[in-house]
């Protein structure tokens, strides 16, 4: 199969203007749940990143909040995580500089007494550093700790805005169902204005996912094709080679229909089927956004697969099944494998299938999103006799790869040169970020932060969209628990999941596609 690369060329790289991003107001970021995984590996190696960029103020603080006693050695310990998880080199004089912004306050989340000792804190280092009371709270702790969390900093009047001041962050997950989003929506809009709410979503920090936006809208040959006239079916794939990772507690209340498929793979599908906005503004986004996900009727039990992974080999190495890792139910009913298939009942879609399954302990893992276009009406070439490999006129795809090699790839066909007959075959047209544009540390959390900072909503969620999702995967999750699987596992792992899921895909010519994450 051959590959056609698709470069950028250094004249017009050149022209692309530099320095034109926003740098926030001073501010203090105060992060709770700062001793977890999330602060070290994630978010720490994104603000220094954005300080090397020189994209944060001269004024700034981070605070991290939780409940151990960490003192000082807090600041050394994200300074080693910086150089382990985000590239940083222990060397390099900005680390030391960026550390001594960092500070560290232990606190009882559901003691309020001890919130005020926090604000008094807040308060010091704000006339310390002349920042001028911006605050950014963010959450990144266990979700049964974001109520009191709120709650407390409401009963401080520590959310109380001045001049659009004081924001909030809140980690993934936003609930377990329905009225537990609504429950926990209602919570937050009780102290804090939908204004200073940013629901995050890292999968929204991917440069490729941003890019979405642009490759529909910034060129004018694929608008007036993506559409019901012109595309068959639509398939989002987010597989991944890990396990559970010790998360077995958490995973066991949250299954891939929550971790994965309402969330991320929603906001994905989303960005594939929205309206033009009218502006890139965070309320244009945000309203055709949940157009698409209001256009789609409930989802019929029988178009939702689930399936667990045994024992198996991923990558040359043996692994052990779900309900042999730690603190696992060894009867677990839980999906680690979910696919779906759905309508958007709209003008634009209406009679496209979007099909959509996320799993771990597969063969491969890739995030991808690929439009399958509709084959000519008179197949002439199918008729001419041939053989070889180019047999058969294979139908047209657009392949945009989130992760881990992102980019974009067109197949379509082509004559096989010196050939006697009219043979075709397949050739992809392959765009590389990596090869265009160099290797990005960026980790999907820099562009959030520092929207978040400046204030704009447009890649966060609305209460709207999380509660008109939920309320789609909520009946489906219901319907689970309410019958565990007769057969689990079904799938072994380093499989591309359950053979059941192929059942989805009724038609004769709609088929999984499994390869992913290939650089074409």
């Amino acid at each position: 199969m051959a590959t056609i690369q698709m470069k950028v060329r250094p004249e017009d790289l050149s022209q692309v203007e530099k320095g034109g991003e926003r740098i926030p107001d001073p501010g203090i970021l105060v992060i709770f749940g700062a001793s977890g995984d999330l602060t070290k590996r994630k978010l720490l190696p994104a603000l220094y990143h954005l300080r090397q960029n020189k994209l944060l103020p001269a004024n700034f603080a981070i605070v991290g909040v939780a409940r151990r006693p960490l003192g000082d050695e807090f600041a050394a310990d994200m300074k080693e995580g910086i150089v382990e998880f985000g590239g940083g080199d222990a060397s390099d004089p900005i680390l030391d500089e960026f550390a001594s912004h960092i500070s560290y306050y232990a606190l009882k989340f559901d003691d309020p007494a001890e919130y005020a000792g926090l604000n008094a804190e807040l308060d010091r280092i704000d006339k310390e550093k002349n920042i001028g009371g911006r605050r950014l709270f963010y959450l990144a702790t266990a979700p049964e700790f974001f109520a009191g969390i709120i709650e407390n900093l409401g009963a401080q009047g520590m959310a109380q805005p001045e001049q659009n001041q004081v924001a909030i962050v809140i980690e993934k997950p936003f609930g377990h169902d329905l009225d537990s989003a609504r429950e926990l929506n209602h919570k937050v809009n009780a102290v804090f204005h939908e204004s200073q709410v940013f629901r995050i979503d890292h999968y929204l920090g991917k440069e490729t996912v941003q890019n979405l936006l642009v490759f529909r809208f910034a060129n004018g040959i694929f608008e007036p094709i993506w559409n019901r006239n012109f595309i068959d079916h639509v398939q989002i794939t987010v597989a991944e080679t890990l396990g559970v990772e010790g998360r077995g507690p958490f995973y066991e209340k949250a299954g891939a229909l929550r971790d994965v498929v309402q969330n991320h793979m929603m906001e994905l599908l989303s960005l594939v089927a929205l309206e033009p906005p009218s502006s890139f503004e965070a309320e244009s986004v945000r309203r055709e956004k949940l157009k698409v996900w209001q256009a789609i009727p409930s989802i019929p039990i029988l178009n939702a697969v689930r399936g667990q992974y045994g024992p198996g080999i991923v990558q040359g190495e043996h692994v052990i099944g779900y309900r042999d890792e730690e603190r696992v139910n060894p009867e677990s009913g839980t999906e680690t494998y979910a696919a779906l298939k759905l309508q958007i009942e709209n003008w634009r879609w209406a009679g496209v299938p979007f099909y959509m399954r996320a799993g771990k302990r597969m063969r491969k893992r890739a995030t991808e999103i690929t439009i399958q276009f509709k084959q000519p009406p008179l197949l002439i070439f199918n008729r001419m006799k041939s053989s070889g490999p180019c047999q058969e006129i294979q139908p047209n795809l657009l392949s945009i790869r989130i992760q881990p090699d992102e980019g974009i790839a067109l197949r379509m066909g082509a004559k096989v040169p010196t050939s006697s007959q009219m043979s075709v075959c397949p050739v992809y047209m392959d765009f590389d970020y990596e090869s265009a544009f160099g290797k990005s540390s960026a980790n999907g959390y820099e562009r959030l932060l520092l929207d978040a900072m400046l204030g704009d909503q447009t890649l966060f969620s609305h209460r709207d969209g999380v509660e008109t999702n939920w309320a789609l995967y909520t009946p489906i999750i219901e319907a689970w628990a309410a019958k565990k699987p007769e057969v689990f596992p079904n799938y072994f792992a380093g499989t591309w999941g359950p053979e059941c899921s192929d059942r989805l895909l009724e038609k004769g010519d709609h088929v999984w596609r499994n390869e992913l994450g290939r650089k074409a």
